[in-house]
């Protein structure tokens, strides 16, 4: 197993499995040594309509002195959810300065689904989060959030294969060296597409939808990505284990009574 150490940069929640809860047992269990800094700490998970949210960019304003004070360096950054523009700033300045000692950055920039933004995600927040893709080598956004980052237009119906293509090029101008874009219906299939700068290639993954909802499935997508990445498979093979992984989380867990907490992880971490 490799040891490379990953620090997550992303919310936690007190009640479910998305975000942190949801990626750090999964990282853990690929055998990496993996760190947290909390960007905002939130009651539970949105889906329960209430909750309550508090922002810790005063905090992380004084992490990072003595972090580099202490000399503390990580193989991968990861970072999710971001609280504000301010916040986006210290995080992308310090995400830029580890990426020129060496350090991989990945980007899931969370803004939204299904058409729409989350509550609370504002046009600072798509200003901010075009600026962490600007220091990223691998950046996934959903089609909603490649809509929205690159200004075009989403479509319930989904998009050719060329359109998708020209989306994955039109994020790469922000910056990111290799792109994904989850869930995207691509001529009437929903896929995952990508591009990897390493070869120049352009892939479509196709996959069959479970009807049900659980918040968290797109973390559970990251770090299962971000495990097999750092034990050095490839892009397109790591993107497939992903998307198989939370295929079986899903599934083995679409009769829950109560999926607004996310999927119990750790009963399942074996088949991962």
């Amino acid at each position: 197993m490799s040891e490379k150490q990953i620090l997550l940069i992303n919310d936690m929640a007190g009640y479910g499995k998305v975000a942190t809860a949801a990626m750090l047992p999964i990282l853990s269990y690929f055998g990496l040594p993996t760190y947290n800094l909390p960007t905002a700490l939130v009651s539970n998970t949105l889906d329960y309509g209430k909750f309550n949210i508090l922002d810790t960019t005063d905090y992380i304003k004084g992490v990072f002195p003595v972090w580099r004070e202490l000399g503390f360096q990580f193989d991968a950054i990861a970072t999710g959810f971001i609280a504000s523009e301010h916040q986006a700033d210290i995080v992308s300045r310090y995400c830029l300065e580890e990426e020129e000692k060496g350090t991989t950055i990945f980007v899931d920039p969370i803004m939204g689904d299904e058409g729409k933004l989350y509550n609370g995600v504002t046009p600072a927040t798509i200003k901010s989060m075009r600026e962490m893709l600007s220091v990223a080598h691998l950046c996934y956004p959903n089609y909603t959030e490649a809509c929205y980052l690159t200004g075009r237009v989403y479509r319930v119906e989904g998009v050719s294969g060329d359109e998708a293509q020209n989306l994955l090029d039109h994020l790469r101008k922000i910056g990111p060296k290799s792109v994904l874009i989850t869930s995207i219906c691509v001529d009437g299939q929903p896929s995952v597409v990508g591009y990897n700068h390493l070869d120049d290639e352009y892939f479509q993954l196709p996959y069959t939808e479970i009807p049900v909802h659980f918040p968290g499935t797109g973390d559970i997508f990251s770090a299962i990505l971000i495990g097999h990445l750092l034990n050095g498979e490839l892009l397109k093979e790591s993107t497939r284990k992903a998307m198989d992984g939370v295929y079986k989380l899903i599934d083995l867990n679409k009769d829950n009574e109560d999926k607004n907490r996310g999927i119990p992880l750790e009963k399942y971490l074996n088949i991962l």
